[in-house]
C-alpha cells in the first residue's frame, strides 16, 4: 500500500474530507484505489493502493514516449475524466505528477485535494487553482469554467509526453499566466509532432470552450486506435 499524510491545520478540515470523500466514493479502475484512512494527531494519514510503476512524470523526465504509449494513456485518462465528468466532479490538477502507472500498464488518476464538484445549477466555478503550466486559458483569466478545463491539461500531458515537457515550464508563474491565457499554447505543427497525435492534441487544447472536446466524446478519437496494449507500457 502507499500512504498519504494529510496535515489538517495545513490543508484545511474540509479539503482534506473532500478529497477522501471523493477517492472513497468514486471508484474506477483509472482512479487510484482508496482503501482506509486514520486521524493521527493533526494528520489524516490515507492508505491507498501502491502503484509500482511510479507517477507519468517519472517517464517523462527519462524518455520520449512512443505515439502509441501516448495515445494508452490518454485513452485511460479520459476514462478516468469521462467517469469523474459524469459524477460532475472536475479534478483540475491533471498533470503528469497525478497519473501514476502500474507495472500491470494501469494508469490511473491520483490526488484529489483541488476537485470540485459541479452541478447543472452551479456547472460553472471560478477560483484559480491547479498548476500553472496546465491550466487553462479560462482558469487563468478568472472566467467561469466547468470539466473541460480537466481536457485542457490533458493535452498539456499529451506534450509533456511527446516532448519531455510542458509549454512555458521555464518561465515564471506570472509569464507563463499572461501567455496562456492570450494564446493558449505554442503552435502544436512547429513542435513537429506525429499528424495524429497533432490532431488529438488540437481538440483538447481549443481556446474556444465550446469547440474543446469531451472526455466522452475524445474517447472516439481516431488517434486513440493507435494505442499499444497496457502491458507494453
Amino acid at each position: 500500500v502507499a500512504i498519504k499524510q494529510l496535515n489538517l491545520q495545513h490543508q484545511g478540515c474540509e479539503d482534506v474530507l473532500k478529497e477522501i470523500l471523493v477517492m472513497k466514493e468514486y471508484k474506477n479502475p483509472n482512479i487510484v484505489t482508496y482503501l482506509e484512512s486514520y486521524l493521527v494527531n493533526e494528520d489524516v494519514l490515507v492508505v491507498l493502493e501502491y502503484m509500482d510503476g511510479g507517477s507519468l512524470a517519472d517517464v517523462v523526465s527519462m524518455k520520449r514516449m512512443a505515439v502509441g504509449h501516448i495515445a494508452t494513456v490518454c485513452r485511460e485518462c479520459l476514462q478516468g475524466l469521462a467517469f469523474l465528468h459524469a459524477n460532475q466532479v472536475i479534478h483540475r490538477d491533471i498533470k503528469s505528477d497525478n497519473i501514476l502507472l502500474g507495472q500491470d500498464g494501469s494508469v490511473k488518476l491520483a490526488d484529489f485535494g483541488l476537485c470540485a464538484p459541479f452541478s447543472p445549477e452551479q456547472s460553472k466555478r471560478r477560483s484559480m487553482v491547479g498548476t500553472t503550466c496546465w491550466m487553462a486559458p479560462e482558469v487563468v483569466r478568472r472566467e467561469p469554467y466547468g470539466p473541460k478545463v480537466d481536457i485542457w491539461s490533458l493535452g498539456i500531458v499529451g506534450i509533456e509526453m511527446a516532448k519531455g515537457e510542458a509549454p512555458y515550464i521555464r518561465e515564471t508563474s506570472e509569464r507563463a499566466n499572461y501567455l496562456i491565457g492570450k494564446q493558449g499554447v505554442p503552435d502544436l505543427h512547429k513542435l513537429r509532432l506525429p499528424s495524429g497525435l497533432c490532431e488529438f492534441l488540437g481538440c483538447c487544447l481549443q481556446m474556444d470552450v465550446d469547440r474543446r472536446g469531451s472526455a466522452k466524446e475524445l474517447l472516439q478519437h481516431p488517434f486513440l486506435q493507435s494505442a499499444e496494449p497496457l502491458l507494453s507500457l
